[in-house]
């Protein structure tokens, strides 16, 4: 498995280039004579290099493994509640979730390639009430087994400290004595890091992306043990 992650030979230097103009020329006059393109430079070599990442999942996350077209986020923008109208997004991401849980239901993988940056992270980003309830009732009652999946040696030398929004203060229903205080105030739970962009355009690519989905696997997996199907229907 680890010599098949290594067949995708790195993103084309003419998708970075594409995504380069995009920043410059962010509206439908200029994307849509150039949307040939985009799918040609942009779009296949991110099915190619999900279907790479896939490859190796099968090894260590195989639950995460779905439909590598339905990983990608498309490239267009939801401007509905933001005051940036430009359009389009000016990276290109993909996003690895379990397979019997929503994609917005809970943990996963995720990485992005842009001009500016290669960024590889993965964990909890926006739960719903409910999810965040349900994970924080799970790290009370397995502090230590939490730590473990970032505290590690391997995950802070691939992917540093956890990170994500917290709160002020110890939530509700939680004692600030709790030997988990410090951890129960997390809103979001992520690992993240952020490479060079020149890593994008070589075959490191994959090995660095698998690298760290491997590291981080059991905090996903730790994380989305809590999702189970009646915290999903609070949610509804």
């Amino acid at each position: 498995m680890k010599a098949a992650a290594g067949t995708f030979g790195g993103f084309p230097g003419e998708g970075i280039a594409f995504l380069r103009d995009l920043k410059k020329n962010n509206d439908r006059e200029w994307f849509t004579p150039r949307l040939d393109t985009y799918k040609e430079q942009v779009q296949a070599p991110m099915l190619e290099l999900v279907r790479a990442v896939h490859l190796a999942m099968l090894r260590f996350a195989p639950a995460y493994v779905g439909e590598p077209a339905k990983c990608l986020y498309r490239i267009y923008r939801d401007t509905r509640f933001s005051k940036d109208k430009t359009p389009y997004k000016t990276h290109a991401a993909a996003a690895f979730w379990r397979t019997n849980l929503g994609k917005n239901d809970g943990a996963g993988f995720y990485f992005a390639v842009s001009p500016e940056e290669v960024a590889i992270g993965g964990g909890m980003y926006m739960p719903s009430p409910p999810v965040l309830l349900a994970v924080r009732q799970q790290i009370a009652a397995n502090e230590r087994e939490f730590r473990a999946t970032f505290e590690g040696k391997t995950v802070r030398k691939l992917l540093g400290e956890l990170t994500g929004e917290q709160a002020a203060r110890v939530p509700k229903g939680f004692a600030s004595s709790d030997p988990a205080a410090e951890l129960l105030r997390y809103r979001r739970f992520i690992l993240y890091r952020t490479f060079s962009p020149e890593m994008a355009t070589t075959p490191k690519l994959v090995r660095e992306i698998v690298s760290r989905f491997e590291a981080m696997t059991p905090f996903v997996e730790f994380l989305d043990r809590a999702v189970t199907p009646a915290v999903i229907d609070r949610c509804r």
